[in-house]
């Protein structure tokens, strides 16, 4: 029953491809393929539909699962995304965005030369910040506010600084990762341990390797896409106009970043917990203080806060329905045992440990593209290793450590991953367009993981 359970994921998988890629509604063919997975997983007695309150009816607890999605996005992951969204419209609304970047320009000017090395650079430094603020989607929201601008205004098209952003979220590591904790207590050692001890002397290397397929990836999409005829750069003037507001409010798009790195237990500087929704609200609040101190104008300050409640209404009717669609979707295809197939028949095919290892890290990479999720694809595979490590020959660090990370870059080149809708969403581009920019450089990072892991 199992095996027909993951021909069908299969035969859905390859219909939801299909009409996303005829620009169907994402989150209509999302929904429907999850809610039909789910259905047919309890109809073969696979998985009963599993919802928080169940109401007697099976018809209504399939509803159910669509309220339960709201209920634990909108509440978790769903208001973060809302408020960097409403913040990072009102950064635009004040032009906040439009000092920053004429500040950074100054000394970054050099790099109007070399747009593709500014972009590149950037994912170093992304991912310094990811150890403090180990959401992908929070994260890459708020570089889209800091970073996005100044890499745009450098000469990179959208698409690279996105990509780039994104990339900035590729590895799951450093002692706050949900990925990194898993694993960690698999092998049975402290985070920090497991962080420096195995994933630092992967992570930088693949790293550079990393930075140089994007620079000449994403410089090869744009010259295609230039020729395509394709307006892919934000127009911008040579000679960078100052704004007609204080440079002061250059620091507002930063704050929230500044906050949450100060106030990161990792950091260590003040013993305060900070959460990036709150980081947002309060530095919302700094805002508008900023603004009552120059315009001295009230109603002008209040009128100009409609942009934030519109921004969080736009990110909520494009991205976070779109979260939910695809935790739904997810959820079918772990109802209809799509990944314990996945694992079970990646072990009995009779291969050295290494050769499976390889394979259930590609098999990770795809599982977290298909469910653009790396905790879920992650934590579905993870907790079997230590006990097929030694039958296979293998040291369960050796197998667990390419799988983690793996999970993380493949969440990157899904198109129905949080960070993925979110920074597409706020910028106005792809989701589709920007995972296919992603998917070239990751599959050669992640080659380039599995050789410096297994032969250096």
């Amino acid at each position: 029953m199992e095996f027909i359970g993951f021909i069908i994921c299969i035969g859905v998988i390859a219909i939801t491809a299909i009409l996303l890629y005829r620009r169907f509604n994402p989150q209509g063919v999302l929904i429907i393929a999850g809610l039909l997975m789910v259905s047919l997983a309890a109809l073969m007695g696979l998985n009963p539909i599993a919802v928080n309150k169940p109401s007697g009816s099976v018809i209504f607890d399939l509803v159910q699962v669509i309220d339960d999605g709201f209920v634990s996005n909108v509440t978790r992951i769903g208001l973060m995304i809302m408020t960097i969204g409403g913040y990072v419209a009102f950064m635009n609304k004040i032009k906040a965005t439009d000092s920053l970047v004429y500040i950074a320009l100054k000394p970054l000017a050099f790099f109007r030369k070399y747009p593709y090395l500014a972009s590149v650079m950037a994912i170093p430094i992304g991912q310094v910040l990811f150890m403090t603020i180990p959401s992908a989607a929070g994260l890459g929201l708020l570089l889209v506010a800091s970073f996005y601008p100044v890499l745009v205004s450098l000469g990179c098209s959208r698409m690279t600084a996105l990509s780039v952003i994104a990339a900035a979220t590729i590895f799951d590591q450093g002692p706050g990762s949900a990925n990194t904790a898993m694993a960690a207590s698999l092998i049975g050692i402290p985070n920090v341990e497991y962080f420096v001890t195995y994933q630092l002397p992967i992570v930088v290397p693949t790293t550079v390797i990393v930075m140089i397929l994007y620079y000449f990836s994403n410089r090869h999409f744009d010259r295609k896409e230039m020729k395509e005829g394709r307006d892919i750069f934000v127009k911008t003037s040579e000679k960078t106009v100052k704004p007609d507001v204080p440079l002061i409010y250059a620091i507002l798009p930063m704050l929230p970043l500044i906050l949450l790195v100060a106030f990161s237990e990792y950091v260590g500087l003040f013993d305060i917990h900070l959460s990036t929704t709150v980081a947002m609200l309060f530095s919302l609040i700094v805002s508008v203080v900023f603004m009552l101190l120059f315009k001295r104008n009230f109603r002008d300050v209040i009128d100009m806060l409609d942009s934030f409640w519109k921004g969080m209404g736009t990110v909520f009717s494009s991205v976070v329905t779109l979260i939910v669609s695809a935790e739904i979707f997810s959820k079918g295809l772990i109802s209809l045992g799509f990944i314990d197939t996945l694992v079970s028949g990646s072990t009995h095919l009779g291969f050295s440990g290494a050769a499976i290892s390889i394979l259930i890290t590609v098999l990770i990479f795809m599982a977290a593209m298909l469910m653009g999720s790396g905790n879920a694809a992650f934590f579905s595979f993870g907790p079997l290793m230590p006990d097929i490590a030694p039958s296979l020959g293998m040291s369960a660090p050796d197998m667990i450590l390419p799988m983690q990370l793996s999970a993380s870059m493949g969440r990157a080149t899904s198109p129905i991953a949080g960070i993925i809708v979110a920074i597409a969403g706020i910028a106005g581009v792809s989701p589709v367009e920007l995972a296919k920019r992603n998917i070239p450089p990751l599959v050669g990072g992640l080659m380039t993981l599995l050789l410096f892991h297994f032969l250096l």
